[in-house]
């Protein structure tokens, strides 16, 4: 008996291993397998003639677009347009970790080619901080980019590349002022590393104010159903006439993926950051000149103010805009729970008559004004209430409001 049962044991072991080897052989043959490698291939495979040479590939695709719908004909013709003219963006960057050894990073976006000179259009958190910036454009071929400048504000950045001679397919761009909800809309990006993905859907919403750190918003945003995932960032947003009007920029998402809620930076936006950049190699950003808190609900009873909410000015950059129109900061500390605030200085309430109740409200105004343009603030100073004349003044990297 005691030899028989290490036998018994054996075969036992056996037989299960015979199973497990039987499950993943099939598994392996019949079971759902993921991709290994996934590379660019040819979109247009010519078919066989009855004289057994190849119909030529013009009179294929010809052929193929004939059998279109006319929805379908869209797609396919802005694709086949736009497609050559998107990039797809390669960074590399280095960070230190917890032993200040350098670890090499590296970063994927999208990005559209907007003039033959090499001029591209792609968003600033997808260039921040890179140390080498590669481009690849529809046909594959490779160019190292340039970072040119970058509106950290608005999450809109400028790269270039020299394109040696080649001509350059640049997308046309269109006014993102003329859109209406319900709008076809194309985007085109490489999600996940796929270069020259297609997705469409329709213009959701208009004018979401969208903040996306705690330094960028996207103001006026452009909502959309078509799927944007990670890597479709800094990709173009395309009408059905095949004009650029966004740039695609954030999603809203429990998941990590997308949920059919998608933002757009609007591209006269980006059309005016551009612009500045080629020309002048700096974006005008206006600037006001205030450090401001704001003050609503139990604050503006402990400080005795005369309004529910507002920005309360603590101080007025000395020779600035405001400090210059003769807006006050505060003149004496206060303690507000854990934090010490100044008080006794300006409340601002509105800009040209729009409500400010916070500091978004007024970054939203200055995004849409220029340097050396007037501004009414409308404030109050203890219980009564002025307006203010402010000419703005520009802002550089070390100014704030």
């Amino acid at each position: 008996m005691n030899e028989r049962k290490p036998t018994s044991l054996v075969r036992l072991i056996l037989a299960c291993a015979v199973l497990l080897l039987g499950a993943y052989w099939a598994g392996g043959r019949w079971g759902q397998r993921q991709p290994v490698d996934v590379g660019a291939g040819s979109s247009a495979s010519p078919a066989p003639s009855g004289n057994g040479g190849r119909v030529g590939n013009s009179a294929s695709v010809a052929a193929r677009d004939a059998a279109l719908t006319d929805d379908e004909s869209i797609n396919v013709r802005v694709y086949r347009q736009a497609s050559p003219a998107v990039a797809n963006i390669l960074t590399k960057a280095t960070e230190y970790d917890f032993f200040n050894d350098p670890v090499p990073i590296e970063g994927a976006g999208s990005g559209f080619v907007i003039d033959e000179k090499g001029y591209i259009l792609t968003n600033f958190h997808v260039v921040q901080e890179a140390q080498s910036i590669e481009v690849v454009l529809g046909d594959q071929t490779r160019y190292p980019g340039k970072f040119v400048g970058a509106d950290q504000r608005n999450d809109v950045a400028l790269v270039k590349i020299d394109p040696k001679g080649k001509r350059l397919v640049a997308l046309p761009l269109g006014d993102s002022a003329s859109l209406q909800v319900g709008q076809k809309v194309l985007a085109i990006g490489n999600p996940f590393g796929f270069q020259s993905t297609l997705t469409t859907g329709v213009v959701s919403a208009l004018g979401r104010n969208v903040q996306t750190s705690q330094t960028t918003l996207i103001d006026e945003a452009i909502q959309t159903d078509a799927a944007i995932n990670r890597g479709n960032s800094g990709g173009p947003l395309i009408n059905s006439r095949g004009e650029v009007i966004g740039i695609n920029s954030a999603i809203f998402t429990p998941s990590g993926t997308t949920a059919g809620i998608g933002f757009a930076i609007p591209i006269n936006t980006a059309k005016r950051i551009a612009q500045d950049l080629i020309t002048d190699g700096r974006v005008h950003m206006a600037y006001i000149g205030v450090q401001t808190i704001p003050v609503a609900g139990y604050l503006a009873q402990a400080l005795d103010l005369p309004v529910q909410e507002g920005l309360l000015v603590e101080s007025a950059a000395k020779g600035g805009p405001a400090a210059a129109a003769g807006v006050r900061g505060g003149d004496r500390v206060a303690q507000a729970g854990m934090q010490r605030i100044a008080i006794g200085g300006d409340v601002i309430v509105a800009v040209d008559d729009a409500k400010v109740a916070n500091t978004m409200d007024l970054n939203i105004i200055l995004n849409r004004k220029r340097p050396g343009d007037t501004v009414k603030l409308t404030v109050y100073r203890g219980g009564k209430k002025m307006e203010i004349p402010v000419k703005l003044g520009e802002r550089n990297e070390n100014t704030r409001q």
